[in-house]
């Protein structure tokens, strides 16, 4: 193999490609990127076996060949080089890549490509397959994928469920993640330009939080389309965006009936400024991390002369206490005024939420101190975010 590319480009497809690699592994090869050759571009790949991640970087190659180089030694290399050309050269014999830039050259010892696990990758077709706006799928991955569970003993929700239906012309995605205290789920309608040919129809996979996480990543910033298939086997996923490709394995099970979690009720639907909200949460943090991270919301109808408010507070027996005050408008679900409420929640769940929303206001929908809540936008997206409370005494 012999290859040439500019040292930001090569720096730019290795950052897209490194989070796929595997931190900690029996196999050595999985530590490794993968360099090779692809109809006059050098092609990049990394994968833990869970998420592979590939990339297509232009170059001047003047002969073919493949080898996989340690992840961190050949990034840091790359990264600390001046941004010239680098000019790349394989010995098959060793194994090893010598790499020349400017002034400085290096010889990485590698492992034969052939040891390296296939990654599938999809084919595009111009007028087939589902195909998302890349800034709606990133919104919604935002506002859902942070709710799922890190804890592994219900491997099922470490995943967001991804549902594609068709209603009459409708194509429409639902995507929900839930860690037993929360719930996100967002909803949108898909394009009917960006999917003439759907490839999935009426169909439920469970994605890795992970593994969306990386694909807003590697794709923020693109407004290239985001074009997805799922592998006839049905165990994984595939993403595609300009020269990248990112595939996951689906978790297998059945995702919860979160609509059964959803209140269909509320008592009180509180509507306060979401800036407001959230940097009162975060003050009240200040003390609430030392107390189980527990802040109280005292929600007040207003009076006919006097407009309604909701406080936040919080109490350390060692750290003292924190209350703070913000405007609201507060109604019964009959539209009349309601009886004051204080309900509990975990500050860090409210942050979580409320610094992903992405709208100027936000209603709180409460029905006891004692029931799950539901947080919605005002008059933005189709997201809804169920909360359980803290059950607190006194």
């Amino acid at each position: 193999m012999r290859v040439s590319c500019l040292q930001e480009n090569l720096a730019r497809g290795l950052a897209i490609v490194g989070r796929a690699v595997a931190t900690r592994s029996t196999l050595p090869v999985l530590s490794n990127v993968m360099l090779a050759t692809d109809m006059g571009r050098l092609k990049l790949a990394a994968t833990n076996l869970e998420m592979g991640i590939s990339c297509w970087v232009g170059a001047k190659v003047d002969e073919e060949g493949a080898i996989t180089l340690p992840a961190r030694v050949l990034i840091d290399l790359v990264n600390a080089l001046p941004p010239e050309r680098i000019d790349m050269e394989l010995v098959v014999r060793t194994s090893t890549l010598h790499l020349q830039c400017a002034r400085f050259e290096a010889n990485i010892k590698g492992i034969d490509a052939q040891e390296f696990p296939i990654i599938p990758t999809l084919q595009v077709q111009e007028d087939g397959g589902l195909k998302l706006e890349a800034e709606v799928l990133g919104q919604m991955i935002e506002q859902v994928a942070f709710a799922a569970a890190v804890d592994e003993s219900r491997p099922i929700l470490t995943g967001a469920l991804m549902h594609f239906a068709r209603a009459d012309t409708e194509d429409r995605l639902t995507m929900a993640a839930a860690d037993g205290f929360r719930l996100s789920v967002r909803r949108e309608v898909l394009q009917a330009a960006a999917t003439s040919d759907l490839a999935i129809e009426a169909a439920d996979v469970i994605v890795p939080a992970r593994a969306l996480t990386e694909l807003a990543r590697v794709t923020g910033g693109n407004e290239e389309p985001i074009a997805l298939s799922i592998t006839s086997e049905r165990n994984q996923i595939l993403f595609h965006q300009g020269n990248v490709d990112l595939v996951s394995q689906l978790i297998e099970g059945h995702f919860p009936d979160y609509t059964q979690i959803i209140p269909t009720t509320h008592t009180l639907r509180t509507v306060v400024e979401t800036g407001a909200f959230l940097k009162a949460v975060r003050m009240a943090n200040i003390f609430a991390r030392d107390a189980a991270n527990i802040v109280r919301l005292s929600i007040v109808p207003g009076a006919e002369l006097t407009p309604g408010h909701m406080s936040v507070a919080a109490t350390s027996a060692e750290l003292g206490d924190h209350v703070g005050e913000i405007d609201a408008s507060v109604e019964e679900a009959g539209g009349e005024r309601g009886e004051p409420m204080t309900i509990a929640f975990n500050a860090n769940y409210l942050i979580d939420i409320l610094s992903r929303v992405g709208m100027a206001q936000v209603a709180l929908e409460t029905t006891t101190p004692s029931s799950p809540a539901v947080i919605r936008p005002v008059g933005g997206p189709d997201l809804t975010h169920v909360i359980m409370p803290i059950h607190i005494s006194g």
